[in-house]
């Protein structure tokens, strides 16, 4: 193993550390508030960072920090999820796509074409827009107008590998048709997958903050990262602090998926560039495996 693969590993582990100590922090925040999120005094209001509020209040008099640890499950949470639903649908339209052609894999590509024809974030927007105001609607959204770059890549990759030597194997050996794309095409389709979902937390991290920042995502006096900018984006000159710490909170949390998801990229990516990806090495039945 070189020097550049063992740092890579050794960087790969420690940022799965601090996401993993970050979604800990989303599981517990509640319960580490100093204050309560939600509770509005107008005595209080816009108050300086202090040690009664360490990071100061908005103009309700809330604790910017206890909010920014509740909306921490809000936010990133909501994001996994987003991008869970569009790999999980964009894996498997890909890939029956890909595998079996014909009419159907003309119809959803033309789809996909459609789709990935609109900025994604304007889409988005348009999307949730007609569904309304709200967490849910703003998850749905980004979720709809998210899928179709995964369905294009799983079914260029499964078009490939359905022509290799490994699949005919199968084939010759008397192994279904689910058995082949589950034990030998969705096992090599998916490291591509796997590295383009890790690049895109990030992003849409962001996503849903601009819908909640835009008045499209979590409803008030709900804590989430982008509605906490909306809220104080009026009060800027007078407490920036209300707007730059839950700023901070979103640009530090993006970094950390992205370094992260070059890092999977890395760990991912087979140690001679000239292939595209690794071939997971097929189990075949007992009755043997044909030679072709």
């Amino acid at each position: 193993m070189t020097r550049n693969r063992r740092f890579g590993r050794v960087r790969l582990i420690l940022l799965l550390t601090l996401a993993a100590l970050l979604c800990l922090l989303c599981l517990i925040g509640p319960e580490l508030a100093p204050n309560d999120p939600y509770k509005v005094n107008l005595l209080q209001a816009k108050q300086p960072p202090s040690e009664k509020f360490p990071l100061g209040t908005d103009g309700f008099g809330r604790c910017v920090l206890s909010r920014i640890l509740v909306g921490a499950r809000t936010s990133v949470f909501s994001a996994l999820l987003v991008v869970g639903i569009t790999l999980t649908v964009g894996c498997v339209i890909g890939t029956l796509c890909g595998y079996f052609g014909g009419a159907v894999d003309t119809i959803f590509m033309r789809l996909v074409d459609i789709f990935l024809a609109f900025p994604g974030m304007v889409l988005a927007l348009a999307v949730a827009g007609m569904l309304g105001t709200g967490l849910g609607n703003a998850v749905i959204a980004l979720a709809a107008t998210g899928w179709p770059q995964y369905a294009r890549l799983a079914r260029s990759y499964v078009l490939t590998l359905r022509e290799e030597n490994f699949v005919y194997a199968a084939r010759l050996n008397g192994q279904s048709t689910w058995s082949i794309l589950l034990r030998h095409i969705l096992p090599n389709a998916l490291r591509p997958l796997i590295v383009t979902a890790s690049l895109s937390i990030g992003g849409t991290i962001l996503g849903l903050a601009g819908l909640s920042f835009l008045g499209l995502g979590a409803l008030p006096p709900a804590a989430e990262w982008g509605s906490m900018l909306s809220d104080g984006r009026g009060l800027m000159q007078q407490a920036p602090w209300i707007v730059l710490y839950p700023g901070l909170t979103i640009f530090l949390t993006v970094v950390l998926f992205n370094l992260l998801g070059d890092s999977v990229r890395d760990a991912l990516a087979p140690a001679d560039d000239t292939h595209l990806f690794r071939k997971v090495r097929p189990r075949f039945k007992k009755k043997g495996t044909p030679t072709l």
